[in-house]
């Protein structure tokens, strides 16, 4: 589905931590935050989309997951970080071309015509890729390499990139047709931006099929390019972007503004984002699927970003001038988002307590961006217990609710909604340097089940207090206002 990514390595970190994070822009899918113990893994995983069964290894680990409320569809956990401390994120739909799908077509679920015939199951997919990973893997690396051998296996109907994240690395895997994959380990020093297109501009096929040191791929990647003419050398140097990739007019308008606001962000002085000489614009097909950020990035200028909506450009829809171009691209903060997250493995901290996971519900630009520890039995009622019915007593419809209430009057709502996204990210902050020095000193760690309950008070109390006043705001604003002086 419609999602936008960033990955950060631990270099390019404020903190050492190594982040991805990505936007789950689905069809308004109602979401929570929950931990699926082993017992509750099955055995045999079902997919509901391509009617495929995969068995399961044994002794999976304890993990969290993002699941839809709403399960006719199957599951789609979408994120979370394992018991051994290794976060995923999956995934963010991108872009491919005839030349791939013609040679190595997706693999579809087909239903039986006639009498006597069989259905013939599709691949994974997006609804499928997480549970059937994570529990499983004890590095980054060991999640590549898993989620290849399933696609090598069963195929996928659908073209995908997967991050993956341990306290060392962060790894990018991206889909090739039905069964093909690469995958990349994110220099430790860049930021990579990922808008819903295929993004790696540089593989080494070498490394690949040699030392593996940084590049992984499915094993007979080199012959299915010879084969299908699919070489795309760039000055010697092999573009996988160019070769699978797209470039239409439709990414122009919806893919490629979003890394261009990303990218002149996370480097405003080394490279040139507007004006004459301009190295990049918004409809760029070469803005760097990496890049070294200016400054070291933290989780607070992850959030900015995936809440972004072209704030300072012309392309803003909040903006009251109409200058032609307002609104005219995809914003990365978006009405639709289900959830946004950020996993977040720390370093310099006990094992018990190196994974942070930071859930924002609803559309990023309005709502708030809540940590919580990962590495508990259960999360607390206002993060899980969540229904199909409107309320104000968790987190995601709260947070969706003020959303709604904020939009038609963002002038108004802005200062209030900052004011309110910056105290749950401080007031969080605290809560997270209280428990991390109590735990450290007494090596309790099932204190992490006590500070999620303390961060999950303190969000429902700041998110009570904004939608009182956003209630207010959009009363006061009402097209059937009257006062007795106003004749």
């Amino acid at each position: 589905m419609p999602c936008t990514t960033i990955l950060v390595g631990k270099r390019a970190s404020n903190d050492s931590s190594t982040m991805i994070a990505r936007t789950d822009d689905g069809h308004f899918d109602v979401k929570k935050l929950v931990v699926v113990e082993p017992k509750d893994q099955p055995r045999t995983y079902k997919s509901v989309i391509s009617h495929l069964e995969v068995p399961l290894p044994e002794e999976p680990l304890r993990y969290t997951a993002c699941p839809s409320v709403d399960r006719t569809h199957g599951i789609w956990a979408a994120t979370g970080i394992n018991a051994a401390n290794v976060g995923m994120t999956a995934t963010e739909t991108i872009t491919s071309n005839p030349r791939v799908l013609s040679a190595d077509p997706l693999v579809v679920y087909k239903k039986a015509r006639k009498r006597g015939e069989k259905d013939v199951p599709g691949g994974i997919g997006e609804e499928d890729i997480l549970v059937l990973v994570l529990p499983y893997i004890r590095t980054a690396r060991e999640g590549v390499l898993r989620l290849g051998k399933l696609l090598e296996t069963y195929g996928t109907y659908e073209s995908n990139g997967i991050a993956i994240n341990d306290e060392n690395e962060v790894w990018w895997l991206e889909t090739v047709g039905g069964h093909h994959w690469l995958a990349r380990r994110v220099p430790d020093d860049v930021c990579v931006i990922a808008p819903n297109q295929f993004g790696m501009d540089g593989f080494d096929l070498d490394d690949a099929f040699g030392e593996q040191k940084a590049h992984l791929c499915s094993a007979d990647l080199r012959e299915f390019i010879a084969e299908n003419s699919l070489d795309g050398n760039q000055g010697g140097r092999f573009d996988p972007r160019n070769v699978f990739g797209s470039h239409s007019d439709q990414d122009h308008i919806y893919n490629t503004p979003r890394a261009w606001f990303m990218g002149r962000y996370l480097c405003p002085f080394s490279h040139r984002w507007e004006g004459p000489g301009a190295e990049y614009g918004p409809e760029s097909d070469d803005i760097p699927w990496a890049l070294v950020p200016d400054r070291k990035v933290s989780v607070e200028d992850v959030k900015y970003l995936l809440s972004s909506h072209y704030q300072g450009t012309d392309y803003d829809p909040y903006i009251h001038r109409d200058t032609g171009k307002r609104g005219m691209y995809r914003s990365i903060g978006i009405n639709r988002t289900g959830v946004a997250s950020v996993c977040q493995i720390r370093s310099g901290v006990p094992e018990a307590v190196k994974g942070l996971e930071w859930i924002c519900f609803g559309p990023t630009t309005f709502d708030a961006l809540l940590p919580v520890y990962p590495n508990v039995a259960k999360m607390p009622a206002y993060l899980s217990a969540v229904t199909l019915d409107v309320s104000t007593e968790n987190f995601y419809w709260a947070s969706r609710l003020l959303a709604t209430l904020a939009d038609p009057h963002f002038a108004k709502a802005v200062q209030p909604l900052d004011r309110y996204q910056s105290a749950v990210m401080t007031r969080g902050r605290q809560i997270v340097r209280e428990y991390d020095k109590r735990m450290a000193e007494t090596g309790d760690f099932a204190l992490a089940a006590q500070a999620n309950e303390a961060l999950a008070k303190m969000a429902r109390e700041e998110t009570q207090k904004i939608l009182n006043a956003l209630v207010l705001t959009a009363s006061e604003a009402m097209k059937d206002g009257y006062d007795r002086a106003d004749n």
